[in-house]
């Protein structure tokens, strides 16, 4: 029996042992899990617990022009932020605080005392001025940060506002290319860490951790700060000109897509968004806004049937009696009794809509509105900016003889602008549809080195090069000879279109006396460099004709443009025929080098303003060979003798 028991307690004793063995590995195992694999999470969970951070909010990416221009740039705004925990008397701090930073005290006292690790004092303590941080500062109070912050400063005011957009108080992009390109612009936190005990008390053997921000990209525009200043300029004048319902301004490279310009009135202040209505902000006019366009279409219909090959402008006639009549419907001209008998080309010049009727009619339904949605129409350009619309056309089985022969002079089709400029764009510079853009580069917010630039994107050729020059050629002959003449620039040789689109009302009806006036214009005419578009709403007290109050403003963008740009000037370009009340330029002739009494006999027609008390001209502005009005002043400035 002993020897039983005996080999029974050694049974027993080696199943202990084996248990023990392998409880002590259990054991052994999962120190080591937890020491060498759940190491840094536990660290990481009790540096969660003891830490607290004061964070540092990374500066967003500046906005720059094409040239370097800084457009949107940040400066300085700090932040407060407390530990309750180690505020040694919440009464007083509430005061000193709510003193500085002009809030109440119980607000503040509120803040102070709340329970949590760390508290923003929001919104009076966030970004407060320099002043205001270097008072609170001065107090040394216990538990209370100031942390680095910035806020976004617009040098330029309202310009290019609606492009540009704004962020919100927590530097996130809400609108504009602050929004679409927030992702680049807002960078990463950076933090200032320390660790406190369970009562909130800093634990002075553990360092303090400071993780600097990382700034956003700096996003370098198309834009060019000089084009845009014209436009902006030109576009003020308008408004306190006209007081339109609304305006908007489009510049475009048309050999590259890129934006140079694009405003809309009316305006608002980035930096002061809240201070007008939503509906003021939220719409980008020039990539938003749905309208019929008018005549500046023709040049749509035109580039189709130069293509086709289905009229020739120059020895072709036409005979415009006023009215056309189609399906039963009567299409009027813009000019009672019509133009009469006429080229193709006067057609164009002209803008009788009537001969536009008997291209669209050439062409037929299917090519008409190929060509159309060829040239872009009806979708989206691919802008990268937000709210982008996508325009109306007429559904293929919607189309009769009426709408074909609307749609070919511009009426009963919706587009937007920047579809209109670039479908222009593509018939001027050899019939290539390039994609619109404004972001042309990141840069690196330390260096300034281009990290990534975008090339520009030519999606497809839409019409020939021998059509397009034909399209050039007759739109310069609109400015120097038709509806367009107010757009002449001296010097440039510029073609383009106006365009006057009646507007629906809320009945679905043509509203009278409110129309939508415009103008593309392009230029140099023979190699285009940059396209224009203007677009005024319901102009007030003028006659409401694209020709009479678009034409000369985008002639006045073109020809501040053109020379801003380097664009050199030529005399090669034709001639403008005046029209009454227009009265023929008189060219400045040399007068340097000659006398007082000799000058009577060559300046008949201009005014003189003399400098000097000599007798012989030394010096003359404007220079030989600059057209003026005949009725102009001209500088002299004679010697001292």
């Amino acid at each position: 029996m002993r020897r039983v028991s005996q080999v029974i307690v050694r049974k027993r004793l080696v199943a202990v042992f084996f248990v023990a063995l392998i409880i002590f590995t259990v054991i052994i195992g999962r120190l080591g899990y937890v020491q060498f694999v759940l190491s840094d999470f536990l660290v990481d969970r009790a540096e969660q617990s003891w830490g607290r951070d004061i964070t540092f909010e990374p500066e967003r990416g500046k906005i720059l022009d094409t040239n370097g221009e800084v457009l949107v740039g940040n400066q300085s705004a700090p932040t407060v932020m407390v530990v309750p925990r180690q505020i040694k008397e919440p009464e007083k701090t509430a005061e000193q605080l709510a003193d500085i930073l002009q809030m109440s005290v119980d607000k503040a006292y509120s803040h102070v005392t709340k329970q949590v690790s760390i508290e923003k004092m929001h919104p009076e303590g966030r970004k407060i001025s320099e002043d205001q941080a270097d008072a609170i500062q001065m107090l040394d109070l216990p538990g209370v940060y100031i942390a680095e912050d910035s806020e976004r400063y617009y040098p330029n005011g309202a310009f290019l506002s609606h492009v540009l957009g704004f962020s919100g108080i927590d530097n996130q992009g809400l609108l504009g290319l602050e929004s679409y390109y927030d992702e680049e612009l807002k960078g990463e936190q950076g933090a200032l860490s320390f660790f406190s005990d369970a009562k909130g008390k800093r634990m002075p053997d553990i360092a303090d951790t400071y993780t600097p921000p990382v700034d956003g990209k700096d996003l370098k525009l198309t834009i060019d700060y000089n084009v845009q200043s014209i436009i902006e300029r030109e576009l003020d004048m308008a408004e306190a000109k006209y007081n339109p319902d609304g305006a908007v301004a489009i510049a475009v490279d048309p050999k590259t897509g890129q934006v140079k310009a694009m405003a809309s009135r009316p305006n608002f202040h980035p930096g002061s968004y809240q201070e007008v209505e939503a509906s003021v902000y939220n719409r980008n006019l020039p990539v938003w806004s749905t309208y019929e366009p008018g005549s500046t279409f023709k040049i749509i219909t035109l580039a189709a049937a130069l293509e086709e090959g289905l009229v020739d402008l120059e020895d072709e006639h036409f005979h415009d009696s006023g009215s056309v009549k189609v399906g039963g419907a009567t299409l009027h001209c813009w000019k009672s009794g019509g133009h009469g008998d006429q080229t193709f080309l006067e057609v164009v010049q002209n803008s009788c809509n009537p001969g536009f009727v008997q291209l669209g009619e050439r062409l037929g339904k299917e090519k008409l509105f190929n060509y159309i949605e060829q040239f872009g129409f009806g979708e989206k350009t691919g802008i990268d900016l937000e709210g982008e619309g996508s325009g109306i056309l007429f559904k293929p089985e919607q189309v009769g003889p009426v709408e074909q022969a609307t749609t070919a002079f511009g009426q009963g089709v919706s587009v937007t602008p920047i579809q209109q400029v670039m479908a222009v764009a593509a018939a001027v510079n050899g019939g290539y549809y390039y994609e619109p853009y404004v972001q042309e580069a990141w840069l690196d917010p330390v260096s300034g080195e281009v990290l990534e630039e975008k090339e520009p994107n030519m999606m497809k050729q839409v019409i020939s090069e021998e059509t397009s020059k034909e399209v050039r050629e007759s739109l310069e002959s609109v400015v120097a000879k038709g509806t367009g003449r107010s757009a002449y620039v001296e010097g440039y040789r510029v073609g383009g279109k106006t365009g006057t689109a009646q507007k629906v009302g809320e009945d679905g009806k043509y509203m009278s006396d409110n129309h939508i006036v415009s103008f593309i214009g392009f230029a140099p005419a023979d190699d285009p460099e940059l396209v224009v578009y203007l677009a005024i709403d319901n102009p007030k007290g003028t006659v409401q004709f694209g020709g009479v109050v678009a034409a000369p403003i985008v002639g006045s963008i073109m020809e501040d443009s053109l020379r801003s740009l380097g664009v050199k000037e030529r005399k090669d370009g034709l001639e403008k025929e005046y029209a009454w009340p227009d009265e023929p330029l008189v060219e400045v002739p040399d007068v340097t080098g000659m006398k007082r009494k000799e000058l009577r006999e060559v300046l008949t027609t201009l005014q003189v303003e003399t400098s000097g008390e000599g007798d012989k001209v030394v010096a003359q502005a404007p220079k030989a060979g600059v057209k003026v009005a005949s009725d102009s002043t001209i500088r002299l400035y004679f010697n001292d003798d």
